[in-house]
């Protein structure tokens, strides 16, 4: 098991973007939170397997129809704590 720290940057918040991280990410049976930061960036923090992961970072790259990401910050560490499924922080 591996984790993925990302921030998301762009027209991310107000446009679904939590949702769509947490319906992909539990999908992937990926476990961890997705929040909203005061900066307009979203951040993600995941738990998986790599390949599920990197499927995921892929989509957070796009996002949801009405988001526009214009660029996304992630990092690859060891897991940093214990979670039960994919919550979305507020």
């Amino acid at each position: 098991m591996t984790e993925l720290h990302a921030i998301i940057h762009g027209c991310v918040q107000l446009v679904m973007f939590r949702d769509f991280v947490q319906r992909r990410a539990t999908k992937l049976k990926a476990v961890g939170t997705v929040q909203n930061l005061s900066d307009g960036t979203v951040e993600v923090v995941a738990q998986g397997e790599r390949a599920a992961l990197e499927n995921l970072l892929q989509a957070l790259h796009k996002g949801p129809i009405l988001a526009h990401v214009d660029r996304v910050e992630s990092e690859w560490r060891a897991p940093t704590g214990t979670f039960a499924d994919f919550c979305i922080a507020y």
